[in-house]
């Protein structure tokens, strides 16, 4: 697979994300699971690959780090050919939604697994009614064969779910948010999802 076009921030993002970590220590030591943030997994691949990986990384906790030191320090990165495994834990919900948001950002991403934490419980019975609606809705995307369910994320919080990723086009999205409205107990729809054939991201609530 020959090597993607790198834009200049992207080349920069291992260098800013090295100044962040200098600034954040003064010792110089790790500061959090976000130190090791251009880890790839072990595996035979090709350097371009490696590197296109690594740059991935970098950006997203370049973008992290920008955003907010604590989704750095508590989060941390697996790349491999694209596909973002995001593990750590973080106080809030939204939180949470903040961070695969960003990731979503970085160029070259394929597909994030979400494996963040929550340490604040809150109450269990909101908790297993945001799960359940988020459950059903991927169920729903899973057996749409017009929709590309790798490519999204779903999360819930307080019955308002939260859509990132990347849609091929308008016409899946407005899909994907048609199955979201028809899941009992949804409250509202917020959308951070790039489109891929208008080059641009949406956002917003419906």
């Amino acid at each position: 697979m020959g090597r993607r076009n790198i834009h200049p921030r992207h080349l920069a993002a291992a260098a800013l994300l090295a100044a962040v970590l200098a600034s954040c220590s003064p010792t110089g030591m790790a500061v959090g699971a976000g130190a090791t943030a251009v880890k790839t997994a072990a595996q035979e691949r090709s350097v371009e690959d490696a590197i296109d990986d690594n740059v991935i990384a970098a950006e997203i906790n370049y973008l992290w780090a920008s955003h907010d030191l604590a989704l750095f320090r508590k989060l941390d990165t697996s790349v491999v050919e694209g596909k973002v495994v995001i593990t750590g834990a973080v106080l809030y919900p939204q939180t949470r939604v903040e961070a695969i948001r960003l990731a979503w950002q970085a160029d070259g991403v394929k597909q994030i697994v979400d494996e963040i934490q929550i340490e604040d419980r809150g109450d269990l019975i909101d908790q297993a009614r945001d799960e359940w609606i988020s459950v059903r809705l991927k169920g729903s995307l899973l057996l749409d064969s017009e929709v590309s369910a790798i490519n999204y994320n779903v999360t819930t919080v307080n019955g308002i779910v939260y859509l990132s990723g990347i849609a091929r086009s308008g016409q899946e999205l407005d899909r994907v948010r048609n199955h979201a409205r028809h899941v009992p107990r949804v409250r509202g729809i917020v959308t951070h999802v790039r489109v891929l054939e208008e080059g641009a991201a949406e956002a917003g609530a419906s």
